[in-house]
């Protein structure tokens, strides 16, 4: 196969703010990936980065698949790894275990909470911005591609129909604000901040609850329109942290940042006045790095959710979910098999092609050196019939050696296929068949 791999890092063996160090903001990630491309020698690349991973896919027509983690570090972090550090901090996959990882991320099956749908979100966006930062190419278009169409797949199967990390963030806010006017309770509004996949998703099942809510962004456009579509209100970010509403119960965070998006002022601001209302704000806290800073949740005594909390009571279920998953992973495995013999076809086309005319250029020479000799009083319109029934018998020929190398490519290593082409004299470089 090509130079397919991806190096990574996730909720799996990293907490939130391990993952965190190699968070590029979202607003900086087109102008970084030239740089990503070029630490990757040139490579198609594409950055992709949710809550609680990040991960960067790669692809190289015409190199072997190879561990680019200290390359990948070096580019995210700006320095050299220290001994073993870049093989600590991630993981590494390539060639078709690499095409694998990326089609259980886009189903979901990777995810924290299994089965989840916003990553496909997620990484539609990374390819998009892959593309606009001119990163993409077709071998990575058509693997993303590839991916994104087995996610849809997976998600019309009713057994593909799970609650996502947002959907846990939603019920700890639901917990929180109370069970709602019907028990005669006030009932507090939440806050979101970000319009990201989860928290969409978190404020749909919470306006399916009749829970008051207000959207926040940096750009009040993007959180009109999202709060328009849910009948709730908006506000700038900059206006929300100079002046909190009164009566904000839950604030749930998923801004791409690389500081705190909620200070210390902002965050008492926001605990002075929901107090005034009779209300202790709970914080979820989706942000890589966070957009509320622990400490200061903590000085300022108010409980709050990270991205650790929800995976660890994910994990609780984990097992169950993928058990009720196992027609998407069958569906996956069904996928991998016809794709690993297209890609492994069209890695040695060209060799193959330059086989098949190797073979037609041997059986026009016979035929000149035929005609030459003892067919030289052959007259024109079978001289003609002689070269068109050598080219069919050297297609014929050609035939099984060809049919058997594409068969043969689906398992054999790439040393082994070289190994037949230098043998056969169709290594580059080698004077080929004919020629000697």
């Amino acid at each position: 196969m090509y130079g397919i791999g991806v190096v990574g890092t996730s909720y799996r063996h990293a907490s939130a703010e391990q993952i965190a160090r190699f968070a590029i903001p979202r607003a900086d990630v087109e102008a970084r990936l030239p740089a990503l491309r070029q630490a990757l020698r040139g490579a198609e690349v594409l950055y992709l980065a949710t809550c609680n991973r990040v991960e960067v896919v790669y692809v190289q027509p015409d190199a072997p698949a190879l561990d680019r983690r200290c390359e990948v570090f070096r580019a995210l972090l700006g320095r050299e790894p220290r001994d073993g550090e870049a093989a600590t901090a991630f993981r590494t996959w390539t060639g078709e275990a690499a095409i694998e990882h990326l089609f259980l991320v886009a189903c979901g099956l990777d995810s924290a909470q299994a089965g989840e749908q916003e990553i496909y979100v997620q990484l539609r966006a990374a390819w998009q911005a892959a593309r606009a930062a001119g990163t993409a190419g077709p071998l990575l278009d058509r693997l993303v591609s590839e991916s994104l169409t087995m996610a849809r797949q997976a998600h019309r199967l009713k057994s593909h129909d799970t609650p996502s990390l947002a959907d846990l963030a939603a019920d700890c806010v639901l917990a929180h604000v109370g069970p709602g006017p019907a028990s005669g309770a006030a009932r507090g509004m939440v806050a979101l901040v970000g319009v990201s996949p989860m928290t969409r998703r978190c404020a749909a099942r919470l306006n399916a609850r009749a829970v008051p809510l207000l959207i926040v962004n940096r750009s009040r456009d993007a959180a009109e329109e999202l709060a328009s579509a849910l009948g709730a209100r908006a506000m700038s970010l900059d206006a929300f942290r100079r002046d909190p509403p009164e009566g904000c119960a839950a604030l749930v965070c998923a801004a791409g940042s690389t500081e705190p998006i909620v200070d210390r002022v902002a965050l008492e601001g926001l605990t002075q006045a929901a107090a005034r209302a009779g209300f202790q704000p709970l914080i979820v806290d989706f942000g890589l790095p966070p957009n509320v800073d622990p400490e200061v949740a903590r000085a300022a005594g108010l409980k709050r959710i990270d991205m650790d909390s929800l995976v660890r009571t994910a994990r609780e279920d984990r097992v169950a979910h993928l058990v009720r998953l196992a027609p998407v992973r069958a569906a996956i495995d069904e996928r991998l098999a016809r794709l690993r013999g297209e890609l492994a076809a069209r890695a040695i086309g060209p060799q193959l092609a330059h086989l098949r005319a190797q073979f037609e250029r041997i059986a026009a020479a016979e035929v000149e050196r035929l005609l030459k000799g003892e067919l030289q009083d052959l007259d024109p319109a079978r001289r003609v019939r002689l070269a068109d029934w050598a080219t069919m018998l050297a297609h014929r020929l050609a035939h099984l050696p060809l049919s058997g190398m594409r068969a043969a490519a689906e398992h054999a290593s790439l040393e082994a296929t070289e190994a037949f082409f230098r043998e056969a004299r169709l290594h580059r470089g080698e004077p080929s068949v004919g020629d000697e």
